[in-house]
């Protein structure tokens, strides 16, 4: 019986060493307009939050894009917006009245695989209205994304590495976005045919793809995660893999390093040490852990 990330077990090994790479705000520049235009308005509106509708964008904003919890899987950062809601002095004096996550946090509690496939079958089992409403929103997010977000290319330089990659590395797409998603943007611009496996939520957490995809056929030395964001960090560290940062608001020249130097380095067993605590000193200065507002 085959298990949702079963592609990671079975892709046929080609080189020794892997890469992993995230794909919103890492490879492709899609992280704002998918935040902005798709998962916000559709949580005003899922949970009728019209009347406090500017703070629920600011929060969603920094959680998803501007602070530490950057690219974390969308089910938890939806928790942590409504919490962050909670603590704001402005929004409470407006009457917001947090809504219920219970159900939905005891769910993430329990499943590692934070994706529709795995929400819905729980909401069946249940017929829970908060893991209804959760699994509706999440619905609305991904027919907005079909709808909205095209025509949006990966970052200067993306191309130019997996070329070089494929040379040297087997490489798979590492994302908490659903995998339909991913199929459809990487497919559009051509970057599909560079990789082994486009792995989405439905295959598990970052930490879970990279361990699928590594487990007895690559060291953990061999292995570099690239990514925009500390869980990205997070499931490399787990795996006991490298990682490579693409700082947030400096993606291009990230990239061109990764391309004309980074690269390199990894291939030549020089990356480890001095050079990627380099870069990961720059990279922990990129993203805030606190909110820029007050809290309760």
């Amino acid at each position: 019986m085959s298990v949702p990330h079963q592609p990671l077990l079975d892709f046929v090994k080609t080189h020794d060493r892997l890469i992993c790479i995230d794909s919103d705000g890492c490879a492709f520049d899609s992280m704002e307009i998918k935040h902005k235009e798709c998962f916000i308005p559709n949580i005003i509106n899922s949970w009728d939050l019209q009347y406090v509708s500017k703070y629920v964008r600011e929060a969603a904003e920094f959680v998803n894009l501007y602070s530490k919890w950057r690219g974390i899987n969308r089910f938890p950062a939806l928790i942590r917006v409504f919490d962050l809601l909670s603590d704001r002095e402005e929004v409470l004096r407006r009457g917001y009245r947090s809504p219920e996550t219970g159900a939905l946090r005891d769910w993430m509690e329990r499943e590692t695989k934070l994706g529709e496939p795995a929400l819905e079958a729980e909401t069946t089992r249940t017929n829970d209205p908060v893991l209804l409403r959760a699994l509706g929103w999440s619905k609305a997010v991904n027919a907005s994304i079909g709808q909205i977000v095209h025509g949006v290319p990966p970052f200067p330089f993306v191309r130019e590495s997996l070329e070089k990659l494929q040379d040297v590395a087997d490489i798979v797409v590492c994302s908490a976005t659903p995998g339909e998603a991913l199929v459809r943007e990487w497919a559009e611009h051509g970057l599909a045919d560079y990789v082994k496996v486009i792995a989405g939520q439905e295959m598990g957490s970052k930490k879970e793809i990279i361990r699928h995809a590594m487990e007895g056929r690559y060291r953990p030395e061999d292995i570099l995660m690239v990514g925009d964001a500390p869980g990205d960090k997070a499931a490399a560290d787990a795996n006991g893999a490298g990682f490579y940062p693409i700082n947030p608001g400096d993606e291009e020249n990230a990239w061109k390093r990764f391309l004309e130097e980074a690269l390199d380095r990894f291939i030549h067993n020089t990356y480890v040490g001095g050079y990627a605590q380099s870069l990961l000193e720059v990279f922990d200065t990129c993203l805030p852990e606190h909110p820029p507002w007050k809290t309760v």
